[in-house]
């Protein structure tokens, strides 16, 4: 398996988020509604319509041009909970986008205005302190202070940022806006950078100034996104694979409208101690044994006595999940759908029984899905008790599937559901660009 190697110096233990749900309606601005999202998640709304509207919307702000940067959310395909495992993940980046406009400044100050929340921040580049406020600005502030803190002297600047990736659906605006922001600063302050480097900065200012305790996986994947392909990422040694998806199958993501609300604490949190728990455990017996990605199924089910049931459960998933994510890309790799049904199935009841992260909404969502024609998967997606579903489905059939979905799922659970045909897309880019001389991020 060709993999692309990353530098040693990305190379350390992975954290993953923090996080618990609410069920609550997503904010009426924060995601299209199913009659717009085919466009909008596809790549079929025009890259220069959008840079063209933040670059009107950056004039009347401050009055002058601005390059425009723009950065991707992500699905994850299969991979749940193995990344702060050390292990495999296949995530893709998607057409929902986090847009940067920027300007320098000839003064130190950053100037941030949020157009979505219709609210403004400013912050000195030589007093950002080193905790966020708990504000939306914690993230593009984050990313400046980790950039700084990584030796990159910035310029002040105005940025103007708006985004359409759902908020609390597991799709990663979080790292949309991280990455786009990077981009912007270290483009506009004359700065190369490696795209793993931004990844790993962007990931630091989400884990240590923001207070996320985020993974690799969303910031590495809207770095490195490459159109019609999905990312299978080695999160130990940050080593990746850029796989091609079957032509005729679509991603289709399916919102369950539970939020997905970050949160320090919460049964997301209990999960991970759970695995470092088992770990502890099984080294007494294991010495190689450094996380569950070291663990064969043979070595658990030889070990269990050390491991109460519930422990052992959630390993299994781990175990298991990762042989799913590693079998769904060659079957990926070899062109072929025969088979993803059997373990997108097999990943979301392991989500759902060993792991106990599903939700009814999700597990209604799943059953839904598998009854229409067409599909070849489903599974819930992200880290769990509400947010989305990921579905491979045939192109023919997909706007079928959205409809009837859509329908299905409203009359079970009582919520509109929003559902979003997609291809992956391309990673963090310069969009507009204000000068010829301005630097680009370099792989």
């Amino acid at each position: 398996m060709l993999m692309v190697r990353c530098p040693d110096f990305v190379r350390s233990s992975r954290d993953e988020i923090d996080d618990e749900r609410t069920r609550t309606h997503l904010p009426n601005w924060a995601g299209p509604t199913v009659e717009t999202v085919q466009c909008l998640c596809s790549g079929k709304r025009t890259g220069m319509n959008k840079a063209r509207e933040v670059l009107g919307s950056f004039k009347a702000r401050f009055g002058t041009g601005a390059s425009v940067y723009k950065a991707p959310g992500r699905v994850n395909l299969i991979g749940e909970h193995t990344d702060y495992n050390e292990g495999f993940v296949l995530p893709a980046a998607i057409g929902f986008s986090c847009w940067a406009g920027i300007a320098p400044r000839e003064d130190r100050k950053l100037v941030l205005y949020s157009g979505n929340l219709g609210e403004g921040r400013e912050a000195d580049l030589d007093n950002l302190g080193s905790r966020g406020s708990g504000q939306w600005s914690d993230y593009p502030i984050g990313v400046a202070w980790a950039l700084e803190a990584a030796g990159y002297r910035l310029r002040g600047a105005d940025l103007y940022i708006s985004g359409d990736v759902p908020l609390g659906a597991g799709l990663s605006s979080s790292a949309a806006i991280e990455v786009s922001t990077g981009y912007a600063l270290l483009s506009a302050a004359g700065h190369a950078i490696d795209r793993t480097k931004l990844a790993v900065l962007c990931q630091r200012a989400e884990n240590e100034f923001v207070g996320a305790r985020v993974g690799i996986m969303d910031q590495f994947v809207s770095c490195h996104g490459q159109a019609g392909h999905a990312l299978l990422i080695d999160c130990r040694s940050l080593e990746y694979r850029a796989q091609k998806l079957p032509a005729k199958v679509k991603l289709v993501i399916c919102n369950t409208m539970v939020k997905h609300k970050l949160q320090a604490g919460g049964e997301y949190n209990v999960r991970r101690a759970e695995c470092e728990e088992a770990v502890r455990k099984l080294s007494a017996a294991l010495p190689q044994v450094r996380s569950l990605r070291d663990v064969s199924s043979e070595e658990l089910a030889q070990n269990r006595n050390l491991l109460s049931e519930t422990l052992y459960r959630r390993c299994r998933h781990i175990i298991t999940e990762n042989k799913r994510v590693q079998d769904v890309a060659e079957l990926f790799e070899q062109g072929k759908v025969v088979g993803l049904r059997e373990l997108m199935a097999a990943s979301h009841e392991s989500m759902r029984d060993d792991y106990e992260i599903s939700c009814r909404e999700l597990d209604v969502m799943v059953e839904i899905a598998g009854r229409q024609r067409g599909v070849y998967g489903a599974r819930m997606t992200g880290g769990g008790f509400g947010g989305c579903t990921i579905n491979f489905v045939d192109a023919e059939h997909a706007a079928e599937f959205q409809a009837r979905v859509s329908a299905e799922y409203e009359t079970a659970i009582g919520l509109r559901p929003d559902i979003y045909i997609c291809e992956a897309s391309q990673g963090a880019e310069l969009v507009e660009a204000a000068a010829e001389n301005l630097t680009r991020v370099i792989r």
